[in-house]
């Protein structure tokens, strides 16, 4: 019976990609699979399982798909799992292509080619006019493999994406890759994974020194260690990466980029350069003509290959950014490095004027005097530095940095001077100092003295004050100085965009997508769709996380919902923290019919997100890169042909690119999928892995105790019932237990500050997205999506107003509040209501709301101060404006408040409540804001008197 059942299924798939009404745009063959059988994803996608007992069946099936007829005219999408080809499929497989010019998508997985099978791939690629991606993954072509598709790609020349996963091409089939590259100029895309980083040299060099305008990405895997990424070429932001390379291959690499005008930015943070590298870069310096920003730090270069660097200085009539920090040259390369951006004598012209900022410093750098003589002397004279950074030093006194400080008062250029993590910036000499110097000098805008001991003693308010600057705050980490730092294991990805744009939807079938692997075939067939999950919308903040290899992915659903958009300002990430965003709209104004949305309106959509995110990112404290944006659009089944209307769209995703460049840094690729098909979103989710691994890669590290707390906190969960909040108690009792560096030894160890390292270690943890931690609250929040769902979801739709009988002005007893919250999160009926009270008391609430600024104290100084909720005030639900005083001599007055640069950011609705609260104009009274716009009202206490 069993047999016949699948004979039955496997009829089917034949009937059915025979059939003409069923319009299939994509098919899924895997083969060598414990049972055979087929199932449709989609109206539009199906996929055919075949076992090993009935491989036989495959070849047919090939050959049905590629007789001549209209039954295969809207295929778009083919996929081959654990296929052992021959030559007669393979030409089975190039008749189809042949047939049919639609087909544009390749992907082999798991594949195996004889030398023949590949040949004959070679020449239906030679041939093909109309696949424009091929996707090979651990498929073993080897270096043969390679030639033979490189020879093809010098023919093809509409083939525009190419990757090969999970293969070792080696060197030789890397050259003849770059010989093809040589004469390519269709290839938009060129992505490999090689178990040698020393196959990126010369695919790179070639993509370079021609000059070619293509995406490159290529990861290595060497030993059978954790796969890193070795290089990455955007030309979109027109911005090399280069992770980890040998010497040979630098210099390669560097000797391209002389005539080259694609690269505008250059990162070779972390590779190991030595002067016969800096040699070779300073005849860069001298011939490129596009680059605008290099970062060099942590590249172990010496006073050698400074000299070389500051050679090329005096020459180089475009670079705009240098950063050098973390290096191991003394004074005598400050001095070199700084000639050419200062003057020596009256008559004497700077030689190089187009430098703005320029970085330098770190434990092995050694200024000394010689170097500290340099500073002073480029101080004093440049006239075109607008920043400069000296991080991390430690060879310079704090009568060092009275010098510095005393030689701005003349400069009238610079306006930004950071001196991050400088051990001897202390004293009161020094804070006097940079007061008188602010006196003087009116051009400086920024000071930035972070993780220095003037700031950690809490003496830095007064500069920043006079500055217009707000305190710049930092997690104490000389605490934990001494423990080592590794990479991140965890990134977040952030689903944005408004109401039945399809994210639940798309995160489901990801989430197929990461776990298929893992799944036996039944299991994969009940999970493809739920078709109940997904017709009830979701409500409020969803998380789902994946492991992939050893690290942790989690795709954060934002909600689109109106009343939860004010809560996204507290899930933005900060402090260099791992993520991403994928901004989702739909094609479609509305999932159940099919009325496209105009191309303004998907403009709009999208201009919201990106306008919230460089809002946000902008207020972030520490941003360390640009935030990384990938566009999605969904519901793309739907379409049949591509109409104007998609046209439009795609000019105006254009014109937000070029808006918001040097804002974000744009995924080239916009996604167009339907959410529902796992092989729809299948490019999303190889976008989703690689990005994850290179955010993680860039951000900065953090200790590897956060790390190993990571898990340790997941044990905690598992063995207390999923707890999704700890006390603070219970988490120093953990520390004791599980913790070693973190655990109280004896009754004469130093209590406070065992205790500092762990409020040290849980602020990192609440930077980095693990946990929700404020000093000052004696808890912990585990569970994301259980607070923002059950806690914020429940506060931001409570009613006050219906339970606070007294005059409705905004403000409420402590007391009453808490009796509210009890009542309100609390069901009368046992089992049943919110689970809040069973791991939070109603004052931890509070307290909570304080912290995230949802609501305010009067005065912070009475404990029973009444609290200013402005969620329940009168004006700015939708009403009218209506005040309590009404006479004849009445004067009100009105402000209207937009960012400086309005037509990229916006005051996101969480700024209103905090303006509300914080807003200190002598003279004027702040009554109410209208959430829906920028518009608020003053009220003149001269004229009104108030209470």
């Amino acid at each position: 019976m069993a047999s016949n059942q699948i004979l039955r299924e496997l009829q089917w798939a034949q009937q059915a990609i025979k059939s003409e009404g069923l319009n299939l745009h994509s098919i899924s063959f895997y083969l060598s699979q414990p049972t055979s059988g087929c199932y449709q994803e989609t109206e539009n996608s199906i996929s055919i399982n075949i076992s090993k007992e009935e491989l036989p069946f495959f070849s047919p099936l090939l050959t049905t798909l590629a007789a001549p007829g209209k039954h295969n005219s809207s295929l778009r999408n083919l996929e081959f799992h654990k296929v052992e080809w021959d030559s007669k499929q393979v030409r089975h497989l190039g008749t189809l292509l042949g047939n049919n010019q639609n087909v544009q998508h390749l992907v082999f997985r798991r594949n195996r080619f004889n030398g023949k099978s590949l040949s004959d791939l070679s020449d239906i690629l030679k041939a093909n006019k109309g696949i424009k991606e091929i996707m090979l993954s651990e498929s073993g072509i080897g270096s043969v493999g390679a030639g033979l598709i490189a020879s093809a790609l010098r023919v093809n020349d509409s083939l525009e994406e190419l990757q090969i996963w999970e293969d070792s091409i080696g060197s030789r089939g890397a050259e003849e890759l770059s010989k093809m590259i040589e004469v390519n100029s269709t290839l938009k895309l060129l992505t490999i994974f090689d178990s040698n980083a020393i196959t990126a040299t010369p695919l790179i060099s070639a993509v370079l020194a021609r000059n070619r305008r293509m995406e490159v990405h290529v990861w290595s895997g060497e030993n059978r260690e954790k796969s890193s990424k070795v290089v990455e070429f955007e030309p979109e932001n027109s911005t090399l990466r280069i992770y980890k390379l040998n010497l040979s291959g630098t210099c390669r690499v560097t000797c391209s980029l002389g005539m080259n005008f694609t690269v505008k930015s250059l990162d070779m943070t972390g590779v190991r350069l030595k002067s016969r590298c800096a040699k070779e870069f300073r005849l860069v310096l001298e011939q490129n003509q596009s680059l605008k920003e290099v970062n060099l730090s942590r590249t172990c270069l010496k006073d050698k290959g400074i000299v070389y660097i500051a050679a090329g200085l005096f020459k180089n009539r475009t670079l705009q950014t240098l950063h050098l920090n973390g290096n191991w040259f003394s004074g005598m390369g400050v001095e070199h490095l700084l000639c050419p951006l200062s003057r020596f004598s009256a008559l004497q012209r700077q030689a190089n004027i187009t430098l703005t900022c320029i970085t330098f410093g770190g434990e092995r750098t050694r200024i000394g005097r010689d170097g500290l003589a340099a500073v002073i002397q480029f101080l004093i004279t440049n006239e075109t530095v607008r920043q400069l950074r000296i991080h991390d030093d430690e060879s310079l006194r704090s009568d060092d940095f009275v010098k510095i400080f005393r030689s701005l008062e003349k400069n009238a250029s610079l306006k930004c001077l950071s001196l991050q993590g400088c051990k001897r910036v202390e004293g009161e000499i020094l804070l006097k100092t940079i007061m008188e110097t602010l006196q003087i000098n009116p051009w400086i805008e920024d000071i930035d003295l972070s993780r220095t001991p003037l700031q950690n003693s809490g003496r830095t308010q007064r500069i920043y004050q006079r500055l217009g600057q707000n305190e710049k705050t930092e997690p104490d980490m000389d605490s934990v100085k001494d423990m080592p730092l590794a990479e991140p294991k965890s990134c977040r990805v952030f689903f944005c965009g408004q109401e039945c744009a399809g994210k639940t939807a798309l995160c489901h079938s990801i989430s197929q997508n990461f776990s298929a692997s893992a799944l036996p075939y039944l299991d994969q067939v009940r999970t493809i769709v739920n078709p109940v999950e997904l017709a009830v919308k979701s409500v409020g903040m969803k998380i789902k996380t994946f492991k992939d290899e050893d690290t942790t992915i989690s795709i954060w659903n934002l909600a689109g919902h109106h009343e939860f958009i004010s809560l996204h300002d507290l899930m933005f990430p900060g402090h260099g923290s791992a993520s991403f965003f994928i901004i989702i709209s739909s094609l479609f104004r509305k999932p159940s019919n099919k009325e496209p949305k105009s191309s303004t309106e998907i403009e709009d959509d999208l201009q919201y997100w990106l306008r919230f995110i460089v809002s946000n990112s902008k207020r972030a404290i520490q941003q360390c890169m640009l935030p990384s944006v990938a566009i999605v659009l969904t519901h793309s089944d739907k379409i049949n042909q591509p109409s104007q209307n998609l046209q439009s769209t795609v000019e105006s995703i254009q014109r937000l690119r070029d808006k918001f460049q040097g804002f974000v840094d744009f995924y080239p690729t916009v996604f167009t999928v339907d959410a529902r098909s796992s092989a729809s979103v299948s490019k999303l989710t190889h976008h989703i892995r690689t990005t994850s691994k290179t955010i993680l890669q860039r951000v900065p590290r953090v200790y590897q105790l956060c790390n190993d707390l990571i898990q340790i906190l997941s044990d905690w969960r598992s063995e207390n019932y999923n707890k999704p909040a700890m006390k603070w108690k219970e988490f120093g009792e953990l520390c004791q237990l599980k913790v070693p560096p973190l655990r109280i030894r004896s009754r004469h160890d130093n209590k406070e500050k065992v205790e500092m390292k762990r409020r040290a270690i849980a602020t990192c943890l609440h930077h980095i997205g693990e946990v929700i931690y404020f000093d000052e609250l004696d808890f912990l929040i585990l569970d994301f999506e259980w607070f923002c769902g059950e806690v914020l979801g429940q506060l931001i739709k409570l009613n006050v107003r219906k339970q606070h009988s007294s005059e409705n002005n905004g403000f409420i007893s402590r007391k009453e509040l808490e009796k509210i919250l009890r009542g309100s999160l609390q069901s009368p009926i046992p089992g049943m209501g919110s689970k809040v009270f069973e791991n939070l008391d109603a004052s931890d609430l509070v307290r909570m709301m304080l912290k995230l600024e949802l609501c305010y104290e009067e005065d912070p100084s009475d404990p029973n101060s009444l609290l200013l909720i402005p969620s329940i005030l009168e004006e700015g639900r939708g009403k009218p404006q209506r005040w309590q005083l009404s006479m004849p001599d009445c004067v009100y007055a009105g402000r209207h408040l937009e960012c400086d640069d309005s037509s990229h950011m916006f005051l996101t609705p969480g700024f209103f409540p905090r303006l509300q609260e914080r807003v200190a104009l002598p003279h004027l009274f702040f009554i109410s804001f209208p959430v829906s716009n920028c518009f608020l009202q003053l009220l003149f206490p001269e004229i009104i008197p108030f209470t």
